[in-house]
């Protein structure tokens, strides 16, 4: 019925059939759907007009079959040039399909604002809400107890991340397994390394969010000031929190690349999330694990990373007992608290908060946070150490994800014999 250029706004294609007897195109309608009635192709759409005919008939015709036979016969008589990359299963090279990929699933992104406003409230109201709960802990031996578990509460949003990742990305694979992938636009590790990148920048974007509403209210940037470290720790605190989301969206990847479903997925996840959880050393410290099951203290990301958290949010802090954690007792008769305590406080640790009395002494059990942080075998001096631990977690959920990927679901060329 018609084969030429279109024309902008499909003004070459509009002007044809108004000249060979249509209803002129309205300016708000559009272009193809006016077409596709004009002609009787849309639904409920009817036309009298013998379009074929018109087209055989038209000057358009016969300019396109006086182009034919001048290509014909111009590059009949020319030199073939044989294309190196004619043979090649893509079009356009690795980094053009990257390129192009990751800019069409950032629009993807931004053009699904409801999972992104999702994702943005759960990461800040969850992070909000640990820090209110533990608003200001203070040092005492309970306050410490606090910040440990202000820490250890943020971890389980890694569930609710992880649930709104896994449908997303599965519905993305779906539209490129069947459409995509059989025509050839792009690469299946395109598809990956576009999908783990643009939900990575998400992750680090939502970052900043939970840093403010919880490193702030538990008040971890108190400890650093006495040390002088207090930007250097706040830092390293941010990019703890980073590595942490980071791990949560490659971690969601690495299990739901070559798994049918969501949900088997999330399932997998929820298993494997409870034991990194169960065995980091919170709930049970290392000293108490039977030893079949001390690997996995030392195979969970979360036990460097809430030994890193621990020791950059208190260490080399001074420990205020509360009232009730002070131990109250008499000396023996003619000696001061501070005498009658020297040897135990020379091998065990701890304060004498009245040294010099001869009754109702106060002691005090721990005078530096580093003390308790020995105890939760956490070293400030390890910080950096974990961290690049926790990136090497990162890294191997994204090799496993290509992987697991291409294991699963790339389709492999058969042998023959």
């Amino acid at each position: 019925m018609y084969f030429g250029p279109i024309g902008k706004n499909s003004e070459i294609l509009t002007s044809y059939f108004e000249r060979n007897g249509s209803h002129p195109c309205p300016p708000d309608a559009n272009p193809v759907e006016w077409m596709l009635g004009v002609i009787g192709a849309a639904p409920g759409a009817s036309t009298d007009k013998d379009w074929p005919v018109a087209w055989d008939n038209s000057p358009e015709k016969a300019a396109v079959k006086a182009e034919l036979a001048q290509m014909e016969a111009e590059l009949s008589v020319k030199p073939r040039n044989i294309d190196p990359n004619a043979g090649l299963e893509f079009a356009v090279p690795f980094s053009q399909q990257f390129a192009v990929c990751l800019k069409r699933i950032f629009q993807q992104y931004w053009r699904t604002p409801t999972y992104i406003w999702a994702k943005c409230f759960l990461c800040t109201a969850s992070a909000l809400f640990v820090g209110l709960t533990f608003f200001m802990a203070s040092n005492s031996l309970q306050g410490l107890q606090n910040q440990m578990f202000a820490i250890f509460m943020l971890l389980p949003i890694y569930g609710n991340l992880s649930f709104q990742m896994m449908p997303h990305f599965v519905t993305q694979r779906s539209l490129y397994e069947v459409r995509e992938r059989p025509s050839k636009a792009y690469s299946w590790k395109a598809f990956m390394l576009s999908n783990i990148i643009v939900e990575f920048s998400w992750q680090t974007l939502m970052t900043v969010m939970p840093f403010v509403s919880w490193y702030y209210p538990i008040g971890l940037y108190r400890n650093t000031e006495a040390t002088g470290t207090l930007h250097e720790r706040g830092a390293l605190m941010f990019l703890l929190l980073w590595a942490f989301y980071v791990w949560i969206s490659t971690f969601s990847h690495l299990l739901v690349a070559g798994m049918e479903s969501a949900e088997t997925a999330s399932n997998v996840g929820q298993l494997l999330f409870s034991l990194c959880l169960v065995f980091c050393g919170v709930l049970a410290s290392p000293d108490v694990l039977p030893r079949f099951w001390i690997f996995l203290y030392w195979s969970s990301p979360f036990t460097y990373l809430v030994s890193a958290m621990m020791s950059v949010g208190v260490a080399g802090t001074d420990v205020v007992c509360s009232s009730i954690e002070i131990l109250r007792f008499q000396p023996t008769e003619g000696r001061t608290c501070g005498d009658f305590m020297a040897n135990y406080t020379a091998f065990a640790g701890g304060k004498v908060l009245n040294p010099l009395a001869t009754e109702n002494c106060e002691f005090c059990a721990i005078t530096n946070t580093d003390t308790f942080l020995t105890a939760i075998k956490s070293h400030y001096v390890d910080r950096w150490r974990n961290f690049g631990f926790l990136m090497v977690f990162v890294a191997f959920n994204i090799v496993g994800a290509l992987f697991l990927y291409w294991f699963a679901r790339v389709p492999k060329k058969s042998k023959r014999n």
